[in-house]
This record gives structure tokens, sequence and C-alpha cells, in this order.
């Protein structure tokens, strides 16, 4: 399985910058593009933190897929 997320979409849909988003939940511009090109899988704690600030459910922002299937 392999998480996929929506930030890049949301956060274009809110004119947010990946710095001011990462100035909102915390951390470092680098965590933001790391985990929008799926090489990093946020905490809990943080995915929450960014769906909050984007206006979004955890789920609907990250979701799991099955590698190999369509």
């Amino acid at each position: 399985m392999k998480l996929i997320n929506h930030i890049r979409q949301h956060r274009a849909r809110l004119d947010l910058t990946q710095e001011e988003l990462a100035e909102k939940v915390q951390v470092r511009r680098q965590t933001i593009i790391s985990i929008e090109k799926g090489r990093n899988v946020p905490s809990a704690l943080l995915a929450f933190r960014i769906a909050r600030v984007l206006e979004m459910r955890v789920d609907e922002l990250f979701e799991f897929l099955q590698e190999g299937k369509s």
C-alpha cells in the first residue's frame, strides 16, 4: 500500500505557498515538499494539523492506494 495525498491541490485552492502552510503547521518548508512528493509520511498529529489548515478531513486529504491495482 502507498499513501497518497492531495495537499498541493488544496493548498493551491486556498492560495497558500508551501512556506505559508509550513509556518501554520509548525514545520519546515522541506517537510511539506517531502510530504507532497510522497517521500515522507506525516505523523498522525501533523496530518491532522495540515488537514485543519486546509479545511479538510484527514481521510479526504490522504488515502491509501493499493499498488498493482487500478
